[in-house]
């Protein structure tokens, strides 16, 4: 909503997430084409890139593969390198809430924080829990569990892997977030020649713990 004041915004959902289609596939080949696909679509011939976690990689792979078509790119506290897996006890534990008898998010949640004590990636989880548009008052998962789970090794590994980007990038990061280390900064200005940096006092979910803050600094930067 801010940006959308002086800039055109567009939000991507990737595929198997939010309302973008389901597909059995999903790999950072696939996503950087869905991007192209989509850009191609709305006639979009050069744009500033934002990204954060697995939308951090999957803008890093499109602005190496197709730097002709960003002239700036933001990273959210996302590296380059292969990550452990972090995520399959979270899909595991939304595919075993049994929906048919949760009437609301508030029940789903307290089922939840059983296995998620953390309450900030609980109610990130949760915005993927809706009823369908076909009336009935069930709660369904709309986001694609079965198949990240089964695309889950691919989507761990490393990207743009000796690529390089020359033009201007932002990368922002947690200080009290795992995902980018020192030693990460080297390897991504080996790739992002341009490359800036910044930390905000938060863990993973950076603009949703310092939202203001985050404002700032992207607004700086796009300046």
């Amino acid at each position: 909503q801010h940006f959308s004041a002086t800039h055109q915004v567009i939000s991507v959902d990737l595929r198997n997430h939010g309302q973008s289609p389901h597909h059995d596939s999903q790999s950072y080949s696939d996503m950087t084409h869905d991007l192209l696909a989509l850009c191609n679509k709305l006639d979009i011939d050069k744009m500033t890139l934002l990204g954060h976690s697995l939308g951090g990689k999957v803008a890093m792979q499109f602005a190496t593969q197709y730097s002709e078509r960003v002239k700036k790119l933001i990273v959210v506290d996302m590296a380059m390198r292969q990550y452990p897996d972090t995520h399959t006890h979270l899909i595991d534990a939304m595919l075993t809430v049994d929906l048919s008898n949760r009437q609301s998010r508030a029940d789903v949640d307290k089922v939840l924080s059983v296995s998620i004590p953390n309450n900030i990636v609980r109610q990130f989880l949760l915005m993927n829990l809706v009823k369908p548009d076909d009336g009935d008052k069930r709660l369904v998962w709309r986001i694609n569990l079965a198949a990240l789970k089964a695309n889950y090794p691919a989507l761990q590994q490393a990207v743009c892997m000796n690529a390089r980007y020359d033009k201007p990038c932002l990368f922002i990061r947690g200080e009290r977030s795992h995902y980018v280390q020192a030693s990460d900064i080297e390897q991504i200005e080996s790739c992002f020649t341009k490359a800036q940096f910044a930390s905000l006092p938060t863990e993973h979910w950076v603009h949703t713990e310092q939202p203001e803050a985050f404002i700032s600094l992207v607004s700086q930067f796009l300046a």
